[in-house]
């Protein structure tokens, strides 16, 4: 039996969802498989190893903020991981994120370059690989990545969070030469958009193909049931503007949605801000407009969310192939989005707007014109595009991809 041996910071949110989901498929095909994780809860109904600690996430992330030195840290715990897959002797290692203050990469991938004689499949989910820092960079427009990452980093106040040190160039220098020591790597990428950032950088004499994300459409499909406006106290009478975010930033767009409530202040409309912490819940509760949820693993409870909202909006400044956009077009809301990252690949006229100035005005305009227009009901049409966002395809994908690599 063929073994596969998945890597990724956690089994949860969307990427550990993947990965799950991936190990599923793989089993169903006939594959033995083991996630290995670095942070939180396992799988409850799957082969997984945890190999990295809460002390250990703690040191990292501390150390990170004054060293800036992301990823280099857990030696011990990496060694463990590493004995752990020798153990397995896998034939595929697919990694994910490797970054997320759980792995020493340099440790893992010094491994890998001299002693690991199996295939890599290597999943991106954003950025980092093939930058001295940050996971994305779209917002401070920054080309940096595609020459040589160098003082002074725009991001280095962004994730992975440092603050006193700039290693940009020696970082990106290190990724620059074990990412390529090989040249046998399988890359995927969610997006084409992505896909296309990484033929231009230090990656590109890798193979990479695009595996769009999907979702389970037995899940992911209308919910009439309107009780969850009781539950969260929705105002019959309104007009719903959705957003959902895991966690609610500057990036996510947080700043623009409460712009945009005041912007329609005026209006008929109530806007739905799912995925807020507890603080931040309480600090909106002065825009009258608003109603704050706090982040559910409730998917049944989401899906409703998403049936009753007239239009899911979406501000995210930096993003890959975001689920949410494809999620609301699911359950037959549709979508205005900020042109970012692969949201043109999942938006058509049918299904929603992508913005092309990609401001609050334009957003509150296009509310307006799809209010007005009755959108949801007159024109929404998810006929086309549904079937590419079916989950099973993107796993079916992969497991291509496996067994292309192991009859090489």
């Amino acid at each position: 039996m063929k073994k596969i041996a998945l890597i990724n910071s956690v089994c949860t949110g969307s990427t550990g969802k993947i990965m799950g989901d991936i190990q599923r498929r793989a089993e169903d095909s006939g594959y033995k498989v083991i996630s290995f994780f670095g942070r939180g809860n396992g799988f409850p109904d799957l082969k997984c190893i945890k190999f990295n600690n809460k002390n250990s996430l703690y040191f990292n992330i501390l150390y990170n903020f004054i060293f800036n030195k992301q990823g280099l840290q857990s030696k011990q715990e990496t060694e463990f991981l590493i004995q752990k897959l020798e153990d397995f002797n896998p034939d595929i290692i697919h990694l994910h994120n490797v970054h997320g203050y759980y792995l020493n990469y340099q440790l893992l991938f010094d491994w890998i370059n001299t002693s690991f004689r199996g295939k890599i499949v290597w999943t991106l989910h954003d950025c980092w690989t093939f930058t001295g820092h940050c996971a994305y960079f779209s917002y401070v427009k920054c080309q940096k990545w595609k020459n040589q990452c160098s003082p002074v980093c725009p991001m280095r106040h962004g994730y992975p969070y440092s603050f006193f040190v700039d290693t940009s160039k020696s970082e990106y220098d290190l990724k620059k030469e074990i990412f390529t020591f090989r040249k046998d790597f399988e890359i995927v990428t969610p997006s084409n958009w992505l896909n296309e950032l990484v033929k231009q950088s230090f990656l590109k004499k890798h193979h990479v193909q695009t595996i769009n994300n999907g979702i389970n459409l037995s899940t992911f499909k209308p919910d009439k049931d309107k009780s969850i406006k009781q539950k969260y106290g929705i105002p019959e009478n309104k007009k719903i503007i959705l957003g959902v975010a895991n966690i609610w930033e500057k990036r996510k767009g947080l700043d623009d949605f409460l712009e945009l409530s005041r912007l329609l202040m005026n209006e008929n409309i109530v806007i739905i801000l799912v995925g807020l912490s507890n603080i931040k819940k309480q600090l909106i509760k002065k825009y009258k407009n608003v109603i704050g949820i706090e982040r559910t693993e409730n998917v049944h409870e989401l899906v409703k969310i998403y049936s009753i909202s007239d239009i899911f909006v979406n501000l995210t400044k930096e993003d890959n192939y975001p689920t949410v956009n494809i999620e609301s077009i699911a359950c037959g809301t549709p979508v205005i989005t900020y042109d970012t990252g692969g949201c043109k690949e999942q938006v058509i006229n049918t299904t929603g707007y992508c913005c092309t100035k990609n401001t609050i005005e334009e957003v509150k305009t296009k509310i307006l014109e799809f209010i007005n227009k009755d959108f949801k009901n007159t024109i929404f049409d998810n006929k086309v595009v549904l079937p590419n966002f079916d989950a099973n395809k993107s796993f079916d994908a992969y497991i291509r991809i496996y067994d292309k690599l192991l009859k090489e």
